[in-house]
């Protein structure tokens, strides 16, 4: 069910993304001209297929049609070994199904094979049901926040120890 995401996989991935995006953060930014003007399908699409690299450590929940995508890379510049979580959308079709605990419960396994000891990632201040899922899955903020460029949205920094 699980698999690192494929150049196959780059209009199902932009059409996740780009419809997630708006669902969740259409009411925190209030900016349609970003999510209907700047944020396009094709264009993400285009950039899937054509620069290969940015789907490195991308995986997607596949069963039979791709349905969520989880991205995170290892972090060494740190304080302390990391993965830092870039990215985890679920299609909001397919939300509500076990697809982002799923995809959230393999990093955590990928953390412990390779010896890292804390997962990190941002999430919008306002975006209450995606925060909840995090302290559901037992990340926590860790009094870090930074402001989104050009507004005044705060997203802070979630941290799970394992």
């Amino acid at each position: 069910m699980l698999r690192p995401a494929e150049k196959r996989d780059a209009s199902r991935l932009a059409e996740i993304l780009i419809f997630a995006k708006r669902t969740a953060y259409r009411s925190i930014f209030n900016n349609d001209f970003i999510s209907f003007n700047k944020m396009q399908v094709l264009d993400l699409a285009l950039a899937f297929r054509d620069q290969e690299h940015i789907l490195d450590n991308m995986y997607v929940y596949d069963d039979g049609i791709v349905k969520g995508l989880i991205k995170w890379g290892i972090e060494t510049n740190t304080s302390h070994n990391c993965i830092r979580i870039h990215e985890l959308y679920v299609d909001p079709f397919f939300q509500g199904q076990g697809i982002g605990a799923a995809l959230i419960k393999n990093c955590i396994q990928q953390a412990k094979e390779h010896g890292i000891k804390h997962i990190v990632l941002w999430v919008l201040e306002e975006n209450r049901p995606a925060r909840f899922f995090y302290e559901r899955h037992g990340f926590q903020y860790d009094e870090v926040y930074r402001l989104e460029d050009g507004t005044s949205v705060r997203a802070l920094e979630y941290i799970l120890k394992l």
